[in-house]
């Protein structure tokens, strides 16, 4: 095992054997945070070997990722002996030896599969009554993955993508559990076992609303692992370094023409929308894109053969590095991915590179990997490994608008370009990561085992729509870093391995975190500033923190205080727990018998009333929230943090705009009810949206300020120039 593989091993088999020695009974959980190539398979089995389990049960969403939990297992000396088996591998799960290790693989949508009486399907019941040591969710982001997912899918018709995520009625059942933050997966997947160990590259929503507390998170991100590769370089320069073939990934984006970005403006900021601008009409042979001939002028723009661009650049002196013209960046686009908005608009590009006029194009194989005739999942890859080959002798540009962006690895992809809007950092760097996988040559002369040739030093993604992009990049490094109370410190720790250059229509230029969040930031508006005050990561209404509150009388009184709070009802809080209690034993009594038709009935409507009961203490609680930001206009002081302007300079107003006093808040805070980390965030987006629009108009707002005061912390003005 590498080092950090090891350290996931030992940090989580010291975390169960802590929490069972204090209640043998207990069923412990622990989050790895580990992009791909982390190698979580082998890891994972490993865990399971340190822990002596004999029965592991893998869960995924994703069931093309079977391949690499079956192979690792059978291909590992390690794992001489133990047992594997999934609905594929045909054996009888139940007459398997039970002195050996067995590993059973499953995907979410086979476990969950119930009847037309909605119990459990009699093939699926040995695994509700079999004692499992180990239950690992692989790739699950904790009711977000669907989001993700959904975003990545979009484009594809409506059929399709169906099948890409294996949806069905069960599936949709459970993400709706899931959105409330409460309900586990232990409650919708009634099974026994010892422990969980869950799985995932983006578990955003986890760590920002501590469902998972330090102790119980491995973390191994891009960021580790590249500083991984420079140290090991700094310790034995001469020695194999296990980290070189990972490559750096590099942001390269690109402010388009003035007259391109007239026919595609929407949003608020007048953003580029990279899909209104790829829209394409008809369908094979017959589609176009609706801006056909800006689009190829975008294409001649890439490889630097726009007439009107060149004249301005002779003039200027230099040459921008466009993709397919600087002879930099050509290597690593021999073999490409080409991410577009929808089935029609990789039609419409496939049928464009196609055109006799463009000849540069025809050295590349244009592969079409979307649609229904591009096959479902993995079926979409044999034809771009068969196009690529070896990659040494031939150019690729493979089209998608979702297939491919998870659970593959085509080593020779070195770059991607992002031609679509894309909402969420995860949807954003799951595709992106594509590009990020090794492609070396081991023992290239065959007398050195430790020798490994690097074909792909780096990596690339070209971005289009610059605005978009940063905040990509911002919200990503911030998402990784939830408990880091200066947001730009989290930007920078990824950009110091992620470097990010800018052309603006004139110079290429690298920027800084400071500069990622200003450019971040000048693409909101007040109303996107306000609405981080609206957001449910702001309170917490898990019943664990709602015991909190109902355990302490102080904590009841202050709630009760709330504007609005008594027309929810007497003992609301109360009512949740128990009803969701009530509706978790039903689910449990399920597991050893049949529901009555009264029981399912009761337990339908047990579960939709304590949810929509938990809905209104939520919005009642962000109602609250909202009032808070107001307190940010009442002093001038600004390295003074939000909490000092509310406890010392105001207090009484506080107690006058909430209705709480200043001792309730922080009772209230002190048992989590209020997530501090995203208030800081909050009001740090605030104070940077705000000094940056006044310096845009000339106006230095606090003159020899050094520090600016968050919600309850201060951060170093010179670390955010």
């Amino acid at each position: 095992m590498r080092a950090e593989q090891r350290d996931a091993v030992e940090k989580t088999h010291a975390y169960y054997h802590s929490i069972w020695k204090e209640d043998m009974h207990a069923v412990p959980r622990f989050l790895w945070n580990a992009k791909m190539r982390f190698g979580k398979t082998f890891t994972t089995y490993q865990l399971a070997k340190k822990l002596g389990a004999k029965r592991v049960l893998v869960v995924t969403f994703k069931p093309a990722v079977e391949d690499a939990w079956q192979s690792d297992l059978e291909s590992h000396v390690d794992f001489e002996g133990w047992q594997y088996l999934s609905r594929n591998s045909g054996s009888d799960p139940t007459k398997v030896s039970s002195t050996k290790p067995l590993v059973y693989f499953g995907s979410f949508q086979d476990l969950l599969g119930r009847d037309e009486s909605g119990n459990i399907k009699a093939k699926n019941e040995w695994l509700h009554e079999t004692k499992w040591d180990l239950v690992v969710f692989d790739e699950y982001h904790f009711g977000a993955w669907r989001d993700t997912a959904k975003e990545l899918f979009e484009g594809e018709e409506e059929a399709t993508a169906k099948k890409e995520l294996k949806y069905s009625k069960d599936l949709e059942h459970i993400n709706e559990g899931l959105s409330v933050l409460s309900e586990k997966e232990t409650d919708l997947l009634p099974i026994i076992t010892k422990a969980y160990l869950y799985l995932s590259g983006t578990p955003f929503k986890a760590l920002a609303t501590g469902e998972f507390i330090e102790e119980q998170i491995f973390n191994w991100t891009y960021t580790d692992e590249q500083r991984a590769k420079d140290n090991f370089s700094g310790k034995e320069p001469g020695g194999w370094n296990p980290y070189a073939a990972l490559p750096q990934m590099r942001l390269l984006t690109y402010q388009m023409p003035d007259e391109l970005i007239a026919i595609a403006n929407a949003g608020e900021f007048d953003e580029f929308d990279l899909n209104a601008f790829f829209e394409a009409d008809g369908a094979g042979e017959k589609a176009q894109f609706k801006h056909k001939s800006h689009v190829q002028k975008w294409l001649d723009i890439i490889r630097g053969g726009y007439a009107p661009a060149a004249a301005e650049h002779l003039k200027a002196g230099t040459r921008p590095p466009f993709p397919y013209s600087d002879v930099r960046l050509l290597p690593y686009l021999q073999h490409s991915f080409w991410f577009l908005p929808n089935v029609g608009s990789c039609q419409a590009m496939a049928n464009l590179l196609a055109e006799r006029h463009n000849v540069f194009w025809k050295d590349y194989s244009v592969i079409m990997a979307a649609g229904a005739g591009a096959g479902i999942g993995l079926d979409a890859l044999p034809p771009v490994r068969s196009a690529i080959g070896s990659g040494f002798d031939t150019k690729t540009i493979t089209l998608s608008c979702g297939k491919l962006t998870t659970g593959v690895t085509v080593p020779q992809w070195s770059s991607i370009l992002m031609l679509r809007n894309l909402k969420s950092p995860e949807s954003y760097f799951q595709a992106a990561f594509r590009v990020q996988s090794p492609w070396s040559i081991k023992n290239p002369n065959g007398d050195n085992p430790n020798e490994e040739e690097i074909l792909k030093p780096v990596c690339f993604v070209f971005d289009f729509a610059p605005t978009r992009a940063l905040r990509q990049i911002s919200e990503y490094g911030i998402g990784l870093s939830p408990g880091e109370s200066n947001p730009e410190n989290a930007v920078k720790d990824l950009v110091s391995f992620l470097p990010v250059l800018a052309y603006d229509g004139a110079n290429m230029t690298q920027i800084d975190a400071g500069g990622i969040l200003d450019i971040a930031m000048s693409g909101t508006s007040a109303t996107l500033l306000a609405r981080k005050w609206e957001s449910a990561m702001l309170v917490n209404v898990d019943n664990d923190t709602l015991r909190r509150i109902l355990d302490n009388p102080d904590a009841m009184a202050a709630v009760e205080r709330i504007e609005g709070w008594r027309s929810l009802g007497d003992n609301i809080i109360e009512t949740i727990i128990n009803k969701s209690d009530k509706v978790k034993d039903l689910k449990e009594k399920a597991k050893q018998k049949d529901l009555s038709s009264k029981e399912k009935k009761q337990l339908t409507d047990e579960e939709k009333e304590y949810k929509s009961k938990r809905k209104m203490v939520q919005e009642k609680l962000i109602k609250f929230a909202t009032r808070i930001p107001a307190f940010m206009y009442l002093t001038d002081f600004r390295e003074n943090t939000l909490q000092d302007v509310i406890t010392k300079i105001e207090p009484e107003l506080f107690n006058t705009v909430t209705g709480l006093t200043v001792k309730d808040f922080h009772l209230l805070v002190r048992l989590k009810v209020f997530n501090t980390e995203q208030m800081n965030q909050a009001v740090f987006a605030f104070r940077r949206y705000e000094d940056a629009s006044l310096r845009y108009t000339g106006i230095e707002s606090h003159v020899g300020l050094s520090h600016y005061g968050l919600y309850d912390t201060v951060v170093a003005k010179d670390q955010l120039q």
